[in-house]
């Protein structure tokens, strides 16, 4: 509910200070556009209605750095995870180590064309689920 009310204040601070930005005077550049020139008599003229427009941009440009603030901390609090920074890594998962068997021995010099040893049992991996399967011999 707070940090509602404070998000449409601060909406409203946004949109107030960019409306007063756009009401300055501008103060050259631009090739001769919005130079203040074009004669008739403006809203806004005058040293008084500068000052009185300063005075206004500076208000809410600290409204909106405060509630910028005030969101910040209303939405930290709210938040109930560890920091991601200061955090201590989770330890890896073990798996446990199962004894592997032993190595086949190599094939002697005599038997190069000997095909290799079929593997005694599938593991179980996705390739294994792609490739088709030997023709059971029954």
């Amino acid at each position: 509910m707070l940090s509602t009310v404070l998000l449409v204040l601060h909406l409203m601070i946004a949109a107030g200070l960019v409306g007063v930005v756009l009401l300055q005077r501008s103060e050259g550049g631009a090739l001769g556009i919005g130079g203040g020139g074009g004669g008739g008599g403006g809203f806004l003229t005058g040293r008084g209605t500068a000052n009185l427009l300063t005075r206004v941009t500076a208000a809410l440009a600290a409204a909106f750095f405060c509630t910028s603030l005030l969101l910040t901390m209303l939405a930290q609090s709210q938040n109930t995870a560890a920091p991601v920074v200061g955090r201590d890594a989770a330890p890896a998962p073990t798996v446990p180590v199962t004894p592997s068997a032993p190595a086949t021995p190599a094939p002697s010099a005599s038997s190069d064309n000997a095909p290799a040893p079929a593997p005694t049992q599938p593991r179980g991996g996705i390739l294994d689920k792609l490739q088709p399967s030997a023709p059971s011999s029954k």
